[in-house]
């Protein structure tokens, strides 16, 4: 019997390796080469006098009812200098950051035809983590001051938003960014609801870039992935007893899916949870979903939160 069920797990792995090269051959001959334009160099390096040129290019970044000495001032103020000048050590050559771009592209073709290539453009904001890459119809739009290592000197904040501030967190963040435009958004605001949002954002990871670790995908470090992996059933029983799911109480996505240095469980494994536990397991409900019912990604993001968790089979791992 044993020998009988290793022969079956052996085929459903080698049928599943085989149909992911499948995809990745596919993947691999749909014709994406990005545009990139370098904004945070055009505009720091552009003489004052010829301001007006930068503005008639890049309209969108030049609001209405600013007069043109609030940019002058911004070209020449030191601290805005310094900035320039660390993300031109980061990112002289950005060669590495747009083939990775036109891989992830290259999936989202795939799987999303329809979708146009964007231009992406780099810009250098104001370090507002909550939108380090911005996914638009035609445009793609990354802070990178943001993406300078989480030990530099610029970042003032938390360990657990400064781990996400690297290089290899721009693909996820602009996953992120073009989720929330293909994902149905959440009607009923119970827990259950923003658990399946987020785990479908975290499934789209898993196809749109398949060489990225659980880790990198959600933004944990490997030991919190493990963590999850460890507690998953004992996270789930709690979230059953305690009758969580269809709660509508607004407090619950603050303790178990917004970004947070831990979940908020009240109880001593809290000193070891990461933050946004409830996301990862609507991630492993989505996936049990894809893995128990054959639909397309596009189809499978309209799919409401209680039809999906009830079709999903999910168990999870003890």
């Amino acid at each position: 019997m044993k020998k009988f069920l290793f022969i079956v797990a052996f085929c459903l792995i080698f049928v599943s390796c085989d149909k992911k090269n499948k995809v990745e051959e596919s993947v691999a001959i749909i014709p994406v080469e990005l545009k990139v334009k370098r904004f945070d160099k055009i505009f720091f390096e552009t003489p004052t006098n010829d301001l007006e040129k930068v503005k008639k290019e890049f309209p969108y970044f030049f609001p209405a009812g600013n007069d043109n000495a609030v940019w002058i001032s911004k070209m020449r103020d030191p601290l805005w200098k310094e900035v320039y000048t660390e993300v031109q050590k980061k990112y002289a050559d950005f060669t590495p950051v747009k083939k990775e771009l036109e891989t992830l592209f290259k999936h989202i073709k795939y799987y999303f035809p329809k979708t146009k290539t964007p231009e992406v453009i780099t810009v250098i904001s104001e370090m507002d983590y909550s939108s380090k890459a911005i996914y638009a119809d035609s445009l793609v739009i990354i802070s990178l001051e943001l993406y300078l290592g989480k030990n530099h000197k610029f970042y003032q904040f938390p360990n657990y938003l400064k781990e996400n501030f690297e290089e290899r967190q721009i693909a996820p963040d602009v996953v992120s960014s073009f989720a929330t435009r293909n994902i149905a958004p959440v009607i009923e605001n119970d827990l259950l609801s923003e658990m399946i949002y987020y785990g479908k954002q975290l499934y789209l990871k898993d196809l749109l870039l398949p060489e990225y670790t659980d880790a990198e995908k959600i933004g944990y470090t490997p030991s919190q992935i493990i963590w999850c992996q460890e507690n998953e059933s004992y996270m789930w029983r709690y979230f059953i007893e305690k009758e969580m799911l269809y709660s509508n109480e607004k407090k619950l996505i603050s303790r178990f899916i917004n970004p947070a240095p831990f979940s908020k469980f009240y109880l001593e494994i809290d000193n070891d949870s990461p933050g946004q536990v409830g996301a990862w397991i609507g991630w492993q409900i989505v996936r049990s979903y894809a893995k128990n019912n054959e639909i397309p990604i596009a189809e499978l993001l309209k799919v409401n939160a209680k039809e999906l968790f009830e079709k999903s089979k999910y168990k999870p791992k003890k």
